[in-house]
């Protein structure tokens, strides 16, 4: 089997080393890669944000390469119609069609989706304007959210703790400073209290199979502190979620989720990613991905013992049947390490060492923004490296995890030291 992977980030390095090791893979294209990836996959560059306006032409190099499947990492290409086109070619895909995307796509229809559906998510305001969004503002006489409406990278949700810093946010996200066009319509909804989980599941459009509960850590500093980003990193741990929530989780949210997809026409078919606050009243969605999280896939691929070429075909051509995951004991983190200024504007190609003493360790090196020229690696992007270990408990995993990642160095390099820091603190699981 020739299989596809489209994206470059971290994510699509876990997925590109996790499927080479299908003894069913012949050969794994990764567009368009990374240094990283290029490590372990064939990358075919690619202006991605340019095939993205005909996502036609990712679907014809499809052909060209003789993919039997295509795997698609970041949202963007599904937001685009990349799974329709592929579909139209008789190819197929691990994702789900446009229609089904919009579920992140767009925060509105999320969110309307959601309250059509009777699905447990916090109270909320649609806004077009600043009008409209100044008289919603007070509605809940505390901290607001501020989201963009439209795909901003992880870095469209902004938690308001306050009136004016709320206007401001109001003010950068309608004009498009803060995410261009995506934010020129938000949602505004009520701040809810608790744990972030998220809860991943597999699904063919008929049977469904949930991955191993893991959590995100999106803000950029220590303590949840500063901006949102991409995930500043991740942890996979059994004990996250008890099987009472998790089966609650199912029955409340994924379930009616795929049947309102399925009464609204559309068959789903790929990851479903539920973003969770795990509150006082229950399990709410905070957001739907419809793709494998990043960070959280280099952490949860890591304790996969299965076949995943064969698991995501099966996704593709409706057999998932009722299939069971075996998974590494113990607990899996990652850690991601940024270039300085990260989330904001940051410097590239800046020389990075220690990646050879780091893996020496133990650790699993996942590349998201590097390049590589006469041997040596260099930073590409904002997010560089995702530092993934293991352990026989989340304690082991972390001491591992951090002591490789104190082997790297490049300059402004910056990363969380508390990733998993609320699963040490727990006694028993939420």
């Amino acid at each position: 089997m020739k299989v596809l992977v489209i994206g470059s980030g971290g994510r699509e390095h876990a997925l590109v080393w996790k499927i080479r090791q299908s003894p069913s893979v012949e050969q794994v294209f990764c567009v368009p890669g990374n240094a990283g990836i290029a490590r372990e996959a064939s990358c075919k560059p690619a202006d991605l944000p340019a095939a993205l306006k005909d996502p036609r032409q990712l679907a014809d190099l499809a052909v060209e390469l003789g993919a039997d499947l295509t795997v698609v990492g970041p949202e963007a290409p599904l937001a685009a119609g990349l799974a329709d086109a592929l579909l139209a070619r008789g190819l197929r895909v691990a994702g789900p069609v446009q229609a089904a995307a919009q579920l992140e796509a767009s925060k509105i229809f999320a969110k309307q989706f959601l309250r059509r559906h009777r699905i447990p998510t916090a109270d909320f305001v649609v806004c077009d304007d600043r009008a409209t969004a100044e008289a919603a503002l007070g509605r809940w006489g505390g901290p607001v959210v501020l989201k963009a409406d439209g795909l901003a990278a992880g870095k469209g949700v902004v938690v308001a703790s306050e009136p004016l810093q709320a206007r401001a946010v109001l003010d950068a996200l309608l004009s498009g400073r803060l995410v261009g066009e995506a934010g020129r319509r938000i949602v505004l909804e009520e701040k809810l209290d608790g744990e972030e989980v998220s809860f991943q599941v597999l699904t063919d459009g008929q049977a469904v199979v949930p991955l191993v509960p893991t959590q995100d850590h999106k803000a950029v500093w220590d303590d949840d502190l500063g901006p949102n980003t991409g995930g500043m990193g991740a942890y996979c741990d059994d004990r996250i979620l008890s099987e009472y929530l998790s089966r609650n989780i199912l029955d409340e949210i994924v379930y009616p989720t795929l049947d309102g997809l399925r009464d609204e026409g559309i068959v789903y078919r790929g990851v479903l990613y539920c973003g969770l606050m795990i509150t006082a009243d229950g399990p709410k969605v905070l957001e739907y991905n419809v793709r494998f999280g990043d960070p959280e896939t280099q952490a949860l691929l890591y304790r996969f013992r299965g076949d995943l070429a064969e698991t995501l075909l099966s996704v593709s051509t409706g057999t998932l049947g009722t299939a069971k995951f075996d998974w590494e004991p113990g607990a899996s983190v990652c850690v991601v390490a940024c270039s300085g200024g990260y989330p904001g504007e940051y410097a590239t190609g800046k020389p990075i060492t220690g990646i050879e003493a780091a893996e020496a360790v133990g650790a699993k090196l996942f590349h998201s923004g590097t390049s590589e020229r006469n041997g040596c690696f260099a930073t590409a992007g904002g997010r560089v490296l995702g530092v993934t270990a293991r352990g026989s408990t989340l304690a082991t995993a972390v001491q591992s995890v951090y002591d490789a990642t104190s082997k790297l160095h490049f300059e402004g390099m910056h990363y969380r030291r508390d990733i998993a820091r609320k699963g040490l603190a727990r006694s028993r699981p939420l």
